[in-house]
């Protein structure tokens, strides 16, 4: 593990808030990056397979790679800090994006699927930089510092899908495919949020905390991935805070990813399909930090009961809404993001309540995880229900896991404690 010198309390603070600044500055470029471009995969592979399951498959292997990446992006992170981890997971993207553009101009669904899992990975580097702003923030600014984190990425992922047009002409003005012109940004903005983290993330706020405990208690950690997850098993409110980020995550990627191909089949222009998305992002990211506030103040399991009223709600005004009708998927999708947001801040936010310091990168390394394969099973399940009955059927099947969920969080031992008990 690299041994960082421990700083005093004043300077702590500081290094904070230039943390916070670097950090948001990668979840803008990322946000152009991923937003921009995710939707398109869909949109690609469809073309090349000519098939709405193929579609959805797009999506299951852009968060197949999230989730693959999601435990050995946390080892680094355990061992030589958030840097290098998050510096890593975000050039691994630029080469997905480099594979993505080679398949859309041999117009190898291969090749494309291979791309999506490779791409993937920055997504799971950028979900992992969330946490990273909790490292040095104190107890009760916790969710706070986690949102602005995920507010960031509102620039960039509100800016990505309305680029499509853009991007496109700058695909075809290098004699690519226009669907591959998403690609060509996502891999430019990807290495520059590389740089930027791996220059100016410095001191790393991981091995800074660990240093500054080192120095109070006199014991060096040299925290265990498989130690960490171990600890999380006996844990049950860290596992709420896992199961609330997850459930919340699939209910999103569900909907979400079938949303443009049903808009598409009635041929509703790239430019709408974008405004939809874009309005769907401004949802997840946008309102995040009043969501971490409340989550400080209202605490962890209020948050995520109104956030599954949200996605509930979601659903049902975006299953009733016709492809062409771009204001009530824009309502419904905008709700999906608002939802989503409300799970993910108060549930990570739980879950790094409940476990140690020294093992939260693993316990939130393993969190991705399971919200990634979720998610991917939920794609790979969206592509299908579409294929075999509608839009409308995909966001009532959307549903069920709300209300489970919904059900197991009122119950009374659940619902005892719900604000903060840091460790």
């Amino acid at each position: 593990m690299i041994i960082q010198a421990a700083l005093p309390t004043d300077q702590v603070a500081a290094v904070q808030r230039r943390t916070i600044a670097v950090l948001s500055t990668a979840q803008i470029l990322s946000g152009i990056a991923i937003a921009g471009a995710v939707p398109v995969g869909a949109l690609l592979a469809g073309s090349i397979a000519g098939s709405d399951a193929a579609a959805g498959l797009a999506q299951t292997f852009t968060i197949t790679g999230s989730a693959l990446i999601a435990l050995p992006l946390a080892r680094i992170a355990l061992s030589r800090g958030r840097r290098v981890a998050l510096s890593t997971g975000f050039g691994i993207g630029a080469v997905g994006a480099v594979v993505i553009i080679y398949g859309a101009v041999l117009r190898s669904l291969a090749l494309v699927y291979l791309g999506c899992l490779i791409f993937g990975v920055a997504s799971a580097a950028g979900y992992q930089a969330r946490y990273s702003a909790t490292d040095l923030a104190p107890e009760s600014h916790r969710a706070r510092a986690l949102s602005w984190v995920v507010w960031a990425g509102t620039i960039g992922a509100v800016l990505g899908p309305n680029l499509l047009n853009f991007s496109g002409s700058v695909g075809m003005a290098l004699g690519l495919p226009q669907l591959s012109g998403p690609y060509v940004i996502s891999g430019i903005t990807l290495v520059a949020a590389t740089i930027v983290l791996f220059l100016l993330l410095r001191p790393d706020p991981y091995l800074l905390a660990t240093a500054n405990r080192a120095a109070i208690s006199g014991v060096v950690e040299r925290p265990r991935l498989q130690d960490a997850l171990g600890h999380v098993r006996g844990r049950p409110r860290a596992i709420l805070g896992i199961a609330a980020v997850a459930i919340g995550h699939v209910v999103m990627v569900m909907v979400m990813v079938m949303t443009p191909i049903h808009m598409a089949h009635v041929d509703v222009s790239l430019q709408l399909i974008g405004f939809v998305i874009s309005v769907h992002v401004a949802g997840m990211y946008a309102f995040s930090p009043v969501v971490g506030w409340g989550v400080d103040r209202l605490g962890r399991i209020q948050v995520i009961v109104i956030g599954i009223g949200i996605l509930a709600a979601a659903c049902v005004i975006s299953g009733l809404a016709p492809g062409d009708n771009t204001w009530q998927l824009g309502i419904g999708l905008f709700l999906l993001g608002l939802g989503w947001s409300c799970t993910l801040i108060a549930g990570s936010t739980l879950l790094t309540d409940e476990v140690a310091a020294p093992d939260r990168p693993a316990a939130q390394g393993l969190s991705d995880l399971i919200m990634n394969v979720a998610g991917g099973v939920g794609g790979a399940a969206a592509g299908v229900i579409v294929l075999f009955a509608s839009y409308g059927a995909l966001c009532g099947a959307s549903l069920v896991p709300l209300i489970g969920f919904g059900v197991v969080v009122a119950l009374p031992a659940c619902r005892r404690h719900s604000n903060t008990r840091s460790i």
